[in-house]
């Protein structure tokens, strides 16, 4: 895996300015004066426990919205979208690996991974041209991560181990290329083979569709394949 970075691909796709945000608007988790990050780069956001960074990840994702300043994605501030219109926004150029994983537990595997192209007709697309129709696509992500084919159309994800449950949702994440994938904590309940696995198709997935990566982890021994690190306390302000 190659931690380089084409240098026509260095344009931002993430801005925050002047971010302030609190959950009680009485004490700052995070302060940020500004932070950049390149269309196509793999960020690796570092820093402890209750540090912020689960935060930041929703701020980017505009799961959250700051008091003060300005969150642009792709050129989109944000706090200009209402809510039905972030929520579109988000379908279609973010895909979330949540570190509970959020899967919907009565759903199939395959229903699971293809629920964002439910929402979002952009990804739909994306993911039909790859492979044979959307559900096929499902299927060779899943495939890719060490899940074979039994288990992605016949166990609802309730009936998956955790590891299992986190591969699928990392797979609903890459389904239909979206520009920017956000994952918290996204290998922490693979063994060590899966987890290289999974981070092979992470890196190939996003390079392939010239994604932008921002991956929260706890284990350093994956910053090395990163393109920068972010260490929170260096722009976090508080």
């Amino acid at each position: 895996m190659m931690n380089s970075l084409k240098n026509n691909t260095l344009k931002p796709v993430i801005e925050l300015s002047d971010i302030r945000f609190s959950w009680d608007k009485s004490v700052d988790i995070l302060n940020i004066e500004h932070l950049s990050i390149n269309q196509g780069e793999r960020i690796f956001i570092a820093g402890p426990s209750g540090s912020g960074k689960t935060t930041l990840l929703n701020l980017i994702a505009g799961i959250v919205s700051p008091q003060t300043g300005t969150v642009s994605i792709s050129g989109q501030k944000m706090n200009q979208l209402g809510g039905a219109a972030k929520d579109r926004f988000r379908a279609d150029h973010i895909g979330f690996i949540f570190q509970m994983f959020n899967l919907i537990p009565y759903l199939t595997v395959v229903e699971n991974v293809t629920l964002p192209c439910r929402f979002s007709a952009l990804r739909r697309s994306i993911a039909a041209k790859r492979s044979v129709n959307v559900e096929a696509e499902a299927n060779r992500l899943l495939k890719k991560l060490g899940l074979d084919e039994k288990i992605a159309s016949g166990h609802a994800a309730i009936e998956l181990s955790m590891g299992q449950q986190q591969r699928v949702a990392a797979a609903r994440a890459l389904i239909g290329g979206p520009g920017i994938i956000i994952a918290d904590e996204p290998t922490s309940s693979l063994d060590r083979d899966h987890r290289k696995s999974f981070i092979n198709l992470l890196f190939k997935e996003c390079e392939t569709q010239n994604s932008t990566l921002v991956f929260v982890s706890h284990d350093t021994s994956l910053e090395k394949f990163f393109h920068r690190t972010i260490q929170l306390k260096d722009i976090n302000q508080i």
